[in-house]
């Protein structure tokens, strides 16, 4: 049996996706570059800790990811 306690577990699909729409969508409009296919940290960072605050629809989470990531740069 498995109990769980206090463990709060990442949709990695939700949070994956979620990061190649706004990734795509800020690269499409010149705010990333678009060199190459690695990861933008910060924009993870915001992804995730919009995740663990609550949000868990890919694309809430990539449209309210896109706004902050546009506001701090």
């Amino acid at each position: 049996m498995l109990i769980e306690r206090d463990v709060q577990v990442m949709n990695f699909d939700a949070v994956g996706e979620a990061y190649a729409i706004a990734a795509n969508y800020l690269r499409r409009s010149g705010v990333l570059s678009s060199d190459g296919i690695e990861t933008n940290d910060r924009l993870l960072e915001i992804i995730v800790g919009l995740y663990y605050g609550g949000e868990q629809n890919r694309i809430k989470l990539a449209n309210k990811a896109i706004t902050q990531f546009q506001v701090d740069s």
